[in-house]
């Protein structure tokens, strides 16, 4: 004859709520998350339960779930202030991004490799054009990194004509920077101070501007010329700005933000170079 131990287990199932705890529970679930649209975890927070709990009492009190207008869902943020008209800081923002910028499907990245005295520059241009302070980090190997989390501002630019894949989508700049010579001399800025490099030749200084979206290096050739600049042909992915006048001019109407770009024309006139 075998022996069965049986054990006896004590199973906790859910107390039957009174019809007035029923309705105390669902005008108070409807206060916290419906009325103020407080997230979950918040709302477990003020009345001590689990998240899951807070869930399963939405479920057995039949309250629609409301996710996709909770704060920072799917990194939206309630933060963000969308410009509402052009103005030349956003065609400097428009510039840096079409050079070091990147987009993903939440975020706003820019990626400065070595250029990290500008990334305090970068960061207060993005704070005045859509409120917070975007954080800065540096990566494993050195580069410094600016970023906004915002899937509000991600779509913005992506309508605009920005992209996730600058090389694949082969981007342009917005027509509507051309609409006036300040947006483009703006504009040009951004892009200078990012995909531009200063150069010592035998005879003076050179401006380069490198980037592998032909669109784009042909609108920058043509924002020159209607600027009064005398950029060269674009040959590879570079073009060149190599006249005495037109330096001298590029750093009186456009100039840097970019201290990298500065430091070395000051470093190159020290040395007896005459630009």
């Amino acid at each position: 004859m075998v022996e069965w131990s049986i054990k006896w287990y004590h199973i906790s199932v859910a107390r039957k709520w009174t019809v007035e705890e029923e309705q105390r529970k669902k005008k108070e679930l409807i206060q916290l998350y419906v009325r103020e649209n407080r997230p979950i975890g918040e709302i477990g927070r003020i009345l001590n339960l689990a998240e899951t709990s807070v869930y399963d009492r939405l479920v057995r009190l039949n309250i629609k779930s409301l996710r996709s207008l909770k704060p920072n869902y799917n990194n939206q943020r309630n933060d963000i202030v969308i410009p509402q008209k052009y103005s030349i800081e956003l065609a400097e923002f428009i510039g840096l991004m079409l050079g070091d910028g990147n987009l993903t499907p939440t975020q706003v990245t820019v990626t400065l490799g070595k250029k990290d005295k500008y990334a305090k520059h970068v960061a207060e241009l993005i704070c005045r054009l859509f409120g917070p302070k975007p954080k800065t980090i540096f990566s494993k190997h050195g580069d410094c990194i600016v970023y906004l989390g915002s899937t509000k501002i991600v779509r913005w630019l992506i309508k605009m004509g920005l992209a996730f894949n600058k090389v694949e989508n082969q981007v342009d700049i917005p027509k509507w920077i051309f609409l006036k010579k300040n947006f483009m001399r703006a504009s040009l800025r951004g892009l200078f101070d990012t995909d531009g490099s200063v150069y010592k030749l035998r005879w003076g200084m050179q401006i380069s501007f490198c980037n592998r979206s032909r669109p784009l290096s042909k609108s920058v050739r043509s924002m020159l010329s209607k600027l009064g600049f005398h950029p060269s042909r674009i040959s590879g992915y570079n073009l060149y700005l190599t006249r005495k006048d037109d330096i001298v001019k590029f750093l009186k109407e456009i100039g840097f933000k970019n201290r990298k770009h500065t430091e070395r024309i000051v470093k190159f006139r020290s040395s007896g170079c005459v630009a």
